[in-house]
């Protein structure tokens, strides 16, 4: 299959559908993948478990988002539950990634 998305009114049948939505998926999954490499690296990287959590920057990266999605033609509601949702997944494997280096 392509990398190319294939624009949703060019789907004539669910399958096409699902197929085209399923791609989007797997590259959804290696951003994703790509962007915990991150968040495992910034537990090696802060001393204090206390800096795990950052409020400023978690509204920080949720407005940047936003904004983006707007632009991107995103729903900013969507936009804004889906990375608030991401954000304390990473949090909280952060947490974990840190405490494992304690050990």
């Amino acid at each position: 299959m392509p990398n190319n998305p294939i624009p949703p009114e060019a789907c004539h049948s669910m399958p096409e559908l699902r197929a085209a939505i399923d791609r989007l998926d797997r590259q959804l999954v290696a951003m994703l993948a790509q962007r915990q490499a991150y968040i495992e690296r910034a537990a090696v990287l802060k001393s204090d478990r206390g800096t795990v959590r950052d409020t400023p920057r978690v509204e920080e990266v949720v407005g940047n988002v936003v904004k983006e999605a707007s632009r991107a033609g995103l729903s900013p509601e969507i936009a804004e539950a889906v990375w608030r949702a991401l954000i304390e997944a990473s949090i909280a494997h952060e947490y974990k990634a840190f405490d494992a280096k304690q050990d």
